[in-house]
């Protein structure tokens, strides 16, 4: 029997939607953020053993995570040197993103918790950290009380790292450094000053280049930006710089100096309230003004929130275009 013409424009659609539910098409996700969270943990500490601990799990558990991570990408992420875990290609491709989605997942489960954001971290040169931020911090906090900042201060060279580690969302740094995974903008400039004790011999006079020369310096240590600095400007300018003490915190120097040991070379801001205070004074040199520019820092390959870019306008730096619109 003949079919009519209704009836087999039915059965052409019954096929077509058929082949539209066949679920054997559909790619179902074999990762879960779990197996993310270990991954970054690894790649952070280095060890599975370090990844347990900063994720509060057990080692063999975070080793099977990882293990079952690689499983579905279906490739290696770390190359095995001894006992250390060493990101490879891969390795270094899935990072950012892989913190990406773990960072975009906690605000998400902060939705839910009565917080409206997860807490923003900064990281921060000690000048910065310990004179121009707290101040800064401490008005965001009260403009935005459920916006918590995180801030850890260290030297450049470990803001750098922690930036480039994604343990930090923005770094502030002193020194002229550069890494190739980040971005480094011009913040706002400072001046570095020598001071003394008001006893110092030096003090109240113009100093000659000789006399610098030949006077001790109270100095940061290296890997300091103020220390970089100093040492760039002053070797350029003097002959010689005997260092008599080197320190990793800006206080330890103004008590050092302020005791008459020697001559400290420090940012304006630092040392601004010890002027004011007559607990230091400023030495008057002919060398040529030294002035440096603080900057902020940032992974390249991070996604940053409407909080980090509020912070840094709140702080008065440049946003990249388009950031926080995620």
């Amino acid at each position: 029997m003949l079919e009519t013409k209704p009836q087999m424009k039915k059965r052409r659609i019954s096929v077509i939607m058929t082949g539209k539910t066949d679920q054997s098409s559909v790619q179902r996700l074999r990762l879960n953020l779990r197996q993310l969270e270990v991954f970054v943990a690894t790649a952070r500490g280095g060890s599975t053993r370090a990844a347990a601990d900063r994720v509060s799990r057990s080692q063999s558990a975070a080793s099977s995570a990882l293990a079952d991570l690689e499983e579905s990408l279906g490739a290696q992420i770390f190359d095995r040197r001894g006992r250390r875990l060493v990101l490879n290609e891969n390795g270094r491709a899935l990072l950012p993103r892989a913190q990406s989605l773990l960072d975009q997942a906690a605000e998400l489960q902060a939705l839910f918790n009565g917080e409206h954001a997860a807490p923003l971290r900064v990281a921060a040169s000690f000048t910065i950290g310990e004179y121009l931020l707290p101040e800064r911090v401490a008005q965001w906090t009260n403009m935005h009380p459920q916006s918590q900042v995180h801030l850890h201060i260290a030297n450049t060279r470990d803001v750098i790292e922690a930036v480039a580690g994604f343990d930090v969302d923005v770094g502030f740094i002193e020194g002229p450094q550069t890494h190739p995974d980040l971005v480094v903008r011009a913040w706002r400039d400072d001046e570095l000053v020598i001071v003394a004790a008001p006893g110092h011999a030096l003090a109240g006079r113009t100093v000659t280049h000789r006399q610098l020369a030949a006077a001790t310096w109270v100095l940061r240590e290296h890997g300091s930006g103020t220390r970089q600095v100093t040492d760039a400007w002053l070797v350029q300018n003097l002959e010689q710089v005997h260092v008599g003490f080197e320190l990793g915190s800006t206080e330890a120097i103004k008590r050092v100096v302020a005791a008459g040991s020697g001559l400290g070379c420090l940012s304006r801001h630092a040392v601004a309230q010890t002027l004011d205070d007559g607990h230091l004074v400023e030495l008057r040199t002919r060398l040529p003004a030294a002035v440096r520019s603080l900057a902020t820092v940032m992974h390249r390959d991070k996604r940053q929130g409407r909080a980090t870019a509020g912070f840094l306008r709140h702080c008065g730096a440049k946003v990249p275009r388009g950031m926080g619109t995620g």
